[in-house]
């Protein structure tokens, strides 16, 4: 699991655990909170890493927040087979394949507003790099989707924390370099170790300040 570092003041949090352990210890006084869960669609390899959605949204609830979700309204990237990892000859929807997640409770990512929640979540899985963003196609010449965007400059403005899972902050580098902001997203080393290094220099690319974090690592 790649994440991100807890910077409260900043109004970004981010992780470099699973987000079941990241959202219990930042979450800790998360009662009677309502929490944003930005999904990107479901399945891995094109959309939200369903594990890690529902660690987030099972970490929220434990300590007495409402998760509420929210999608992009779009054409998702493209359709991944997962038993073979090869495109489909499909088109989906990123709000109606995250409502499969969502058990149905699912709402435009254009409603979110940082006044109507306390924080923001990101789960991970390919999908934040190929739905939310182009960066899994375009590498360090990606764009951000603009509604994205938004919520990430929005919450930033806000002061009001954000956590990004996995590959997701790679949108916070994107959006908030600028700001210095500190993120992780892993360390780097052997290939087989650590397959998606290369965001490291992206991140970086963009302003960033990265830490290199083992996955048993957090501060």
């Amino acid at each position: 699991m790649q994440g991100l570092k807890i910077g409260l003041r900043t109004g970004l949090l981010s992780v470099n655990l699973g987000p079941g352990a990241i959202l219990s210890a930042a979450m800790a006084s998360a009662a009677g909170h309502k929490v944003a869960v930005v999904l990107s669609g479901c399945g891995v390899y094109d959309g939200t890493e369903v594990h890690e959605a529902a660690a987030v949204l099972a970490a929220l609830s434990r300590h007495g927040a409402t998760p509420l979700m929210f999608a992009p309204d779009k054409k998702q990237a493209h359709v991944i087979d997962h038993t073979a990892g090869s495109e489909m000859d499909q088109e989906r929807n990123v709000l109606k394949e995250s409502a499969r997640i969502a058990r149905g409770s699912v709402s435009p990512l254009s409603e979110l507003k940082p006044g109507d929640v306390s924080a923001v979540v990101f789960p991970g899985g390919f999908g934040a790099a190929k739905n939310l963003s182009d960066f899994g196609f375009k590498g360090a010449d990606m764009d951000v989707d603009p509604e994205v965007r938004r919520i990430i400059s929005e919450f930033h403005t806000a002061g009001k924390p954000q956590a990004l899972c996995c590959i997701a902050p790679i949108l916070a580098a994107k959006v908030l370099g600028e700001f210095g902001v500190t993120l992780t997203l892993g360390n780097t080393g052997a290939e087989s170790d650590w397959p998606y290094q290369g965001s490291i220099e992206a991140a970086k690319s963009f302003g960033a300040n990265m830490q290199l974090k083992n996955v048993d690592e957090v501060d």
